[in-house]
């Protein structure tokens, strides 16, 4: 699927739900130096977000309601994924529940098809 303009208008008003719950905080916080993925929780509010609006978008385009393509090259998914799946991973394994977050990673995996 290619992306179109109905993909554009949504990533805006992704942008602006980012912007409002403080994604590029957030995104300062996990890609700094001393940000340690292993150690990280669910609960860290910049892991939070970050799994939020990551599994968010990833369900978007799961469902074909955006491009893969189009966020592939618009965010950089798999750096994030890297520092927060540990902490997904962990919680998943808390809470039994092996959908939290799925999508999100499974955008990840399958970013190269």
């Amino acid at each position: 699927m290619a992306a179109t303009y109905e993909d554009a208008a949504l990533v805006v008003q992704l942008v602006r739900w980012g912007t409002e719950m403080g994604l590029e905080e957030a995104g300062r916080a996990l890609f700094a130096d001393e940000f340690d993925a292993e150690a990280a929780s669910v609960d860290d509010s910049p892991v939070g977000k970050m799994l939020a609006f990551g599994e968010t978008v990833s369900t978007l385009v799961k469902h074909g309601i955006l491009d893969k393509d189009l966020i592939l090259d618009l965010w950089a998914v798999q750096a994030a994924w890297d520092r927060v799946g540990p902490a997904a991973r962990r919680e998943r394994e808390r809470l039994g529940e092996p959908r939290f977050c799925e999508n999100f990673e499974a955008l990840v995996s399958n970013a190269g098809q």
